[in-house]
């Protein structure tokens, strides 16, 4: 490749660096603050009793300070250059994306189009049925798999099997975390932390838990240790050790301790991982290190933030 060229590519590989990394800690950013944006969070709001509309007011008082200082880190991060961040497309590539953009939109077909617009219906549907919480989780994302298929025309066996070969490597990583977390449960591993913290006065409890889950969380999937530490606090509530008024201090900052401190590595999020073990990752030289080098200050940021909206405002 020519030296000029070279450049162009390195500064693209950059900017798409950039815009992933800032897409990824996006998805921890919202998925924080509702009852589906992570599996964790319908796990505890099922634990706790709560429906969507609760399930975000609940959360506000850590969450939206923590959304806030997300949205002030990307913009900082961009305007600065750290970090990796702040990369532009450089003219020529900005060219060659606008041409075979034009391109494409002058061939295509009828048949792409109504497939295009399908796909917008379909994740209406799957916007709405979350939000008003219209079936179960699984049942809903069944619902867009067959109106997503059917309604663009793939309904031969073949063809649908293209589909999950890109989550394969992050499946076979999830069966892992799947069988870690079954020994962790039934050798009651995490008794002796809870049981400690449990011990601890008031507000104390709320805050150590929260710091408790983060740095499980930074090291190993958030969803699970969300699942292992909330079933530690209903046994806590069940054997009256706790009032229903703390469980439910204790659960949100279970829920913001998994979701929030969790972005400092690929460990703690499933997009992350998702992204690490794509296709992607080798072609924009993105890899485990730099991930975590470009999480970095998000993972500060926000972290200290979430911290301080615990010990202080919730």
């Amino acid at each position: 490749v020519p030296e000029l060229q070279r450049r162009d590519l390195d500064q693209f590989r950059a900017f798409l660096r950039s815009l992933v990394m800032h897409a990824a800690v996006g998805t921890a950013l919202g998925g924080v603050c509702t009852l589906v944006g992570e599996p964790q969070n319908l796990i505890i709001g099922k634990v706790a009793g709560w429906e969507f509309v609760e399930f975000v007011i609940r959360m506000a008082p850590v969450t939206m300070p923590v959304l806030v200082v997300g949205l002030a880190t990307c913009l900082a991060l961009e305007i600065t250059g750290w970090f990796g961040y702040g990369a532009e497309l450089s003219p020529p590539v900005r060219k060659v994306l606008t041409e075979f953009q034009r391109h494409t939109d002058q061939s295509r077909s009828l048949r792409e189009r109504s497939a295009l617009v399908m796909q917008g219906l379909a994740a209406c549907v799957l916007i709405v049925a979350l939000g008003f919480h219209v079936a179960e989780v699984g049942l809903i994302g069944l619902l867009i798999i067959v109106l997503a298929t059917a309604m663009n025309g793939v309904v031969e066996e073949q063809r649908l099997g293209h589909a999950f070969e890109a989550a394969l490597p992050f499946t076979a990583l999830l069966v892992v975390f799947f069988a870690i977390v079954a020994v962790i449960q039934d050798q009651a591993l995490f008794s002796p932390l809870s049981n400690w913290i449990l011990t601890l006065e008031g507000h104390l409890q709320v805050i150590m838990y929260f710091l408790a889950a983060g740095a499980l969380s930074v090291v190993s999937d958030n969803v699970f240790v969300g699942t292992v530490y909330i079933t530690e606090v209903q046994n806590a509530l069940m054997a009256a050790k706790i009032t229903r008024e703390q469980f439910d201090l204790l659960a949100i900052a279970i829920n913001t301790g998994t979701n929030i401190p969790s972005v400092a590595t690929p460990n703690g999020q499933a997009a992350f991982l998702f992204l690490l073990t794509s296709a992607l990752a080798p072609v924009i030289r993105l890899s485990y290190g730099g991930m975590v080098w470009m999480a970095l200050p998000y993972a500060m940021t926000m972290t200290v933030t979430a911290l301080l909206a615990v010990a202080f405002i919730l």
